[in-house]
């Protein structure tokens, strides 16, 4: 029984509605010694618990499509095959672009959202290059199938989950697919394709969207081999001009590092309540050493850029979440990298889905201007708001910190 299907869903509540007559049925009706009534009284009492509290994360988790699976929940799923050394530019001295197309076979996805507006289709990627084994969804704009439309290419984000996350997520909570095409068909916004791979490849920890030879190639699944995939079976058009990636938490650190530190994949990036320093998620694969932590912030990889590359992103985050991080990225900017930033008050939502979801016809219209050109407003405006006082963090490290990368471990935590 799938863990976000409906059929489970069901069993729940009919869980917890049998958990809940059962005392009031045979409270007083059990017999036998009093060891054994007493016995039999706290097991039903351990039963309504139990089922309240598996309804309750039920509900949770389909909400927020924290878990998709078992073997998600249970940290019993890899989809690490081999995590060979792939060098500095993630190919491995591998000509990907040369590699021979494989068609792919989608089918329809299931779940929450997955048959709205369209409907988003799933398929089982074997990375060629990363050596990871995962899903890919794919959801296509109104435009794609229009005669009209027959010759055109069509340009992609690449959506990325927070953790824990399904990558289900930015069509199940999210609901992207079902804000943005009516939008799509009143050409407010760009006609993209949606593409959303798995994030969460190894078991109860976060990759951080890294390269770390021997456990995990994250970065070259991202920004490789689902690329690749997307180019062989669709008619998208190339990088890095056709291609953005989006983000909200875990999964907005990744996108900004994906365009900061790959150019020449990606032209655009959105981060929602993001951070720069990957202790922002402590069970970060990328948090183990310093130099991993350097090597995987966009501060860091943008400060240290031999020459400013041509991106822009749009950043958006609530004081002490995702605000300073901006912050700290916009003031290294330099022409042509272009850095938007959005601040948001607590009132908004937190560090949660009510937050993001609200954001993305906003930010999907400023990717349109960015990526064609077409926009009704000047490019260059940031919305009014001044630094927030930079206090101590419970670690002892100041925002400014958290922001740049220069915090240590226990001051990392985010305050959602």
């Amino acid at each position: 029984m799938s863990l976000t299907g409906t059929p489970f869903l069901y069993t729940t509540i009919v869980l917890a509605v049998v958990a809940l007559i059962l005392p009031l049925a045979f409270w007083s009706r059990v017999r036998g010694p009093k060891a054994l009534r007493t016995a039999a009284r706290v097991l039903m009492l351990l039963f309504a618990q139990g089922t309240a509290i598996t309804l309750v994360f039920v509900l949770v988790n389909n909400s927020n499509n924290l878990y998709d699976n078992w073997a998600d929940l249970l940290g019993t799923g890899n989809h690490v095959q081999q995590a060979a050394n792939l060098g500095a530019d993630g190919t491995g001295g591998i000509a990907y672009k040369k590699l021979p197309k494989v068609q792919q076979k989608f089918t329809q996805a299931d779940g929450p959202g997955m048959h709205a507006a369209g409907g988003v289709k799933v398929t089982q990627l074997k990375g060629r290059v990363s050596g990871v084994s995962a899903e890919v969804y794919v959801w296509l704009p109104p435009q794609y199938d229009d005669p009209a439309y027959k010759d055109k290419k069509f340009p992609v984000v690449e959506l990325l989950s927070g953790y824990p996350g399904s990558a289900k997520a930015w069509f199940g909570s999210m609901k992207a697919h079902e804000q943005l095409e009516p939008l799509m068909k009143s050409g407010q916004v760009a006609p993209f394709i949606l593409v959303s791979p798995r994030t969460n490849l190894i078991a109860k920890i976060d990759t951080g969207c890294a390269n770390i030879p021997g456990t995990v190639n994250a970065d070259s699944w991202l920004s490789i081999d689902v690329p690749k995939m997307i180019m062989d079976n669709f008619r998208a058009q190339s990088a890095p001009d056709g291609w953005a990636a989006a983000g909200y938490s875990a999964g907005a650190h990744c996108a900004a590092k994906l365009a900061v530190a790959h150019p020449d994949r990606y032209r655009a990036a959105i981060s929602l309540s993001g951070y720069n320093d990957p202790i922002g998620e402590r069970n970060s694969l990328a948090a183990g050493s310093e130099e991993l932590r350097r090597a995987n912030n966009p501060y860091y990889i943008l400060k240290n850029a031999p020459t400013p590359p041509k991106i822009a992103m749009y950043i958006s985050g609530e004081n002490g979440d995702g605000y300073q991080a901006g912050v700290a990225l916009e003031q290294i900017a330099k022409p042509p990298t272009y850095v938007r930033v959005v601040f948001l008050p607590r009132s908004m939502g937190g560090h949660s889905m009510a937050l993001w979801r609200p954001q993305v016809p906003t930010v999907f219209e400023w990717l349109t201007a960015e990526m064609t050109g077409h926009s009704s407003a000047p490019r260059h405006t940031r919305t009014p708001s001044p630094l927030s006082p930079l206090t101590p963090s419970s670690g002892g490290s100041k925002r400014a910190e958290l922001a740049s990368g220069s915090a240590s471990r226990a001051g990392a935590a985010r305050k959602p």
